[in-house]
């Protein structure tokens, strides 16, 4: 598009005009959209996240250049009839002529994904719609007539909103169709992140589109004020008295099988040696899985099997084997060695493994050891407790809120289909876990009955009998013919009918919410967890199982539009979690609160944006649940969090300058400090030559003999003190972390080197090192490096000493102010002699080879002190490594962290 495209809109659609101003992000879209469109592109795409204005960008679009004439229609394609419906409106706004029928006659024409991709029913002939060779040959002849269509409209600008649902599905027809539109203008936008992308897509997406034009976070709409602040909350419980019995009672099988496989008579070739034989002591080394070394690591932290060798333990491994670890490495057993033996005693052990399985979730079969059907993730996920939970969550709402609460409970589904297994018979209701089972708690329960909770599905609208009957009211105030058609259905929940969809119903029940006929909705992800746009929710109840970057970034969206009624808004989000000690899989819900957070960003107690778990607690670890002691202290921590609104909105510091940038730090806790006493490193030692005339590095000798220490007097005098420095006092977090960025600087390797190394030190006790200035790559290579030289002594290729003196090394408090004189100042130097070395591991990236190792050591002489290099390779470097391996001279706790800054 040429330079027109900024051309005036007309009177109706002008910015100036409109009674919702453009705001920052989307004017930042559009400008670098227009600069994509001028520099000669016809494909791009934007990132906004859930309420960013994506629509808005889409129409602007669509508004000036249908005016200047380079587009002469424009069709939106999205992923379900809310969305499209949202589109006609929004257009309409706008004062384009808009509609949704595949003749696409108006200007802009709002369709779903469906509207194409229905396939024939005489061709569905494969589960994996890209088996086939030709997408479009397989399409409904709807569908081909639209796609048609599409074809012969020239000046064609094709909006895909919410784009992953097709790449997911129907990767191979987005880029069939594509191809059938070579001279058209097509805009993606999606609010998931280009880094949630798996590879094949992220591969199409490059193929089809380019780079990204234009991208914002939730954080940075949040200080913007386009977006609500927000708190994310995890409310967590144990499942009730008899689900935990049952759980009990399945345990048993799984602690048998893990006792059987300690066993050192356990088959021809035990388990544990077998183990021993392929992580430890195999020669050549031999390539495993990661999750086989990740399980191999973390039964070495158990005390069940020795460090691999080159291996180093971080965060990730500090725990004890879950059962996937056991599995992943019992796969491995039963696949390499059991299985084609014809001793008696290995068919014996296939037979017991095979027994064991079902009861943590697992079969085998012909391949090995694959997912099962999980009976304990059920009872987890369905868990009576959580429904409980639920209620009170929301009556906790209305209490703090007042006439401001609105609550969104979403579920997976409205009833559960699944026939509950035999074994959970007596155990789980036929509907526990699903929307019905959760508006009728909610119905049943005095504290909550009076908010007058709806249940809102693609086929169902059901509440109480007077809830329903003011909604049908409502509606009469907007379509009266309609309200006369609705008859509601009598019951504890009664259920609306009459002649209308979820196309019709979602837009009155939204009004009906938002005026505060009912301030509870009970709803399915698949009709409400994605564009559905109800400005005054407060609170999202989150009891979905879905995991995947798309399905959390679209549900937390939900809450997060400004109320024009309520400017103070603050949104929660409460992720109900269900645990239990009672057996080993009893932490599956917990897995799946942290692949929920996983890159969702979050604000924390302290005020600082991140991801993961932590920053609903600062206390939870992504690799370890919560203690079920603790439980009733975490929710009592939630709980007084979610009614401080104000602190909320507080610590989002809205209006500040921000940088709206995702990078990496590096948490810690242990025997370091947050910077030395001076601002930079120690100055240049003086030269120390020994007896024999070879040269030692540093201020200090590391032998004993006479010195000659070749320097001027006054330098003598003047560098006494970062003489010893260095040797007196432990490194600093600022020195390691300057050390690590010089020598990733010096090696080529990228960086801002020293300048860059930020070191806080937070309320919590707790250091926080990050690398500014970096670019995405060079900051992870820093952060992972820096951890890699804080953790304990594992199997490095490269070593580094640093001398230390022990107290009656040095003279006594006081000395030096005692001492005149350069002789004076030499004697004490020399009485100075370092008793003691440490060993610290070279981060991996800068053992690589003697260069980049070198780099490291030099960057190491300049801000730790005195130094020696060594390849454990070598005997005196295999020696070290032999008698040092597993220390842990900072007894640090490392995790690494993305922050937004």
């Amino acid at each position: 598009m040429d330079g027109s495209s900024a051309s005036p809109l007309p009177p109706g659609a002008r910015e100036a005009g409109d009674p919702l101003p453009l705001r920052v992000h989307q004017r930042g879209a559009l400008a670098a959209l227009e600069s994509a469109w001028d520099a000669g592109r016809t494909r791009a795409w934007i990132v906004l996240p859930p309420g960013g204005g994506k629509t808005r960008v889409g129409l602007e679009t669509a508004a000036r250049h249908l005016v200047d004439g380079t587009v002469s229609k424009a069709v939106v394609l999205s992923p379900n009839t809310a969305i499209q419906g949202q589109w006609v409106g929004a257009a309409a706004e706008l004062g384009l002529t808009a509609g949704d029928d595949r003749e696409l006659s108006a200007e802009l024409t709002s369709l779903t994904y469906q509207a194409v991709a229905v396939f024939d029913a005489d061709d569905e002939v494969a589960d994996d719609p890209e088996d086939a060779s030709s997408q479009l040959a397989r399409l409904h002849p709807n569908g081909r007539a639209l796609v048609e269509r599409l074809r012969s409209t020239p000046g064609l600008l094709l909006v895909l909103d919410e784009c992953h649902h097709l790449l997911e599905v129907w990767g191979e027809l987005l880029a069939e169709l594509l191809a059938e539109l070579p001279d058209s203008w097509v805009l993606r936008l999606t609010a998931t992140p280009p880094a949630t992308l798996d590879a094949d897509q992220a591969r199409l997406v490059d193929d089809l589109f380019g780079g990204i034009v234009f991208q914002a976070g939730v954080p940075a709409l949040v200080r913007e004020g386009d977006l609500a602040p927000y708190l994310e909350l995890a409310h967590l419980v144990t499942p009730t008295p008899h689900e935990e019995e049952w759980l009990a009672e399945e345990a048993t099988r799984s602690t048998e099988l893990t006792t059987r496989l300690m066993d050192p008579e356990f088959g021809s070739l035990p388990f544990l040696q077998w183990l021993d034989e392929r992580f430890v002591t195999a020669e050549p080394r031999v390539e495993v899985a990661p999750e086989q070394l990740d399980a191999a690591l973390r039964l070495h932290f158990a005390g069940m099997l020795a460090l691999p060798p080159g291996a180093v333990l971080s965060e990730r491994h500090r725990r004890p084997p879950t059962p996937a670890d056991w599995v992943a490495l019992v796969d491995d057993w039963l696949v390499r060695c059991v299985v084609h033996s014809e001793d008696p005693r290995d068919h014996d052990v296939l037979g017991v493994v095979r027994r064991a399985l079902p009861a943590v979730g697992y079969v085998w079969t012909r391949r090995g050891i694959r997912v099962g059907r999980s009976t304990v993730d059920r009872v987890l996920a369905r868990s009576l407790a959580k429904t409980t939970a639920t209620v009170g969550l929301v009556a906790q709402e209305w209490d703090v809120l007042g006439d401001h609460a609105r609550v969104l409970v979403l579920c997976d589904h409205e009833r559960a289909t699944a026939i509950v297994p035999e074994a959970l018979d007596g155990v789980l209701d036929d509907q526990e876990g699903s929307a019905r089972s959760v508006i009728t708690a909610l119905v049943g329960d005095p504290a909550t009955a009076g908010l007058d909770p709806l249940l809102v599905t693609g086929s169902t609208v059901a509440a109480g009998e007077s809830t329903l009957r003011a909604l049908v009211e409502h509606v009469r105030g907007t379509d009266p013919g309609l309200a006369d058609a609705l008859v509601v259905e009598p019951g504890v929940v009664a259920t609306l009918t009459g002649p209308w969809s979820s196309r019709r119903w979602v837009p009155h029940v939204t009004r009906f919410f938002e005026a505060g006929g009912s301030r509870v909705v009970v709803g399915t992800r698949g009709l409400l967890g994605e564009g559905w746009d109800a400005r005054r929710i407060s609170t999202l109840v989150d009891l979905t199982t879905a995991t995947t970057s798309t399905a959390v970034v679209q549900t937390r969206g939900r809450a997060l539009r400004v109320d024009p009624g309520w400017p103070e808004k603050v949104a929660l989000t409460w992720s109900v979690v269900c645990l239990t000690e009672a057996h080993p899989r009893g932490g599956q819900d917990w897995d799946r609160l942290v692949r929920k957070h996983v890159g969702f960003q979050g604000i924390d107690a302290e005020g600082d944006v991140v991801d993961g778990v932590g920053h609903l607690d600062a206390s939870f670890s992504p690799y370890v649940p919560p203690a079920v002691a603790d439980l009733g202290t975490l929710n009592a921590r939630m709980g007084e969090r979610a009614r401080d609104r104000q602190a909320i909105r507080a610590w989002w510091r809205i209006g500040e300058p921000y940088v709206d940038q995702v990078r990496p730090t590096l948490r810690v806790r242990g025997r370091v400090t947050a910077s030395a006493q001076v601002a930079g490193p120690p100055a240049p030692p003086p030269v120390v030559v020994g007896a024999d005339g070879v040269l030692v590095r540093g201020a200090l000798p590391v032998a004993p003999g006479p010195f000659v220490l070749r320097q001027r007097r006054r330098r003598m005098v003047g560098w006494r003190d970062d003489v010893l420095r260095p040797v007196l006092v432990a490194p600093s977090l600022q020195q390691l972390g300057a050390a690590v960025a010089d020598g990733l600087l010096a090696a080529g390797l990228g960086g801002t080197g020293s300048a860059g190394v930020v070191v806080e030190q937070h309320p919590s006790g707790e250091y926080r090192c990050r690398l500014d200035g970096a670019d995405e790559a060079s900051s992870w290579l820093f952060t992972e490096s820096l951890e890699q030289l804080l953790e304990p002594m594992a199997g490095p290729r490269y070593v580094v000493a640093r001398y230390v003196l022990g107290p009656d090394d040095v003279p006594p408090p006081g000395f030096w102010a005692t001492v005149r004189g350069a002789s004076a100042v030499r004697r004490a130097i020399l009485r100075a002699r370092p008793s003691g070395v440490v060993w610290h591991p070279v981060p991996t990236a800068l053992g690589v080879n003697a260069a980049r190792a070198g780099a490291f050591a030099a960057a190491w002489d300049r801000w730790i002190g005195p130094s020696e290099l060594l390849y454990t390779g070598s005997p005196e470097g295999a020696g070290v490594l032999a008698a040092q391996r597993g220390d842990d001279p900072f007894e640090a706790t490392t995790v690494i962290r993305t922050h937004w800054s």
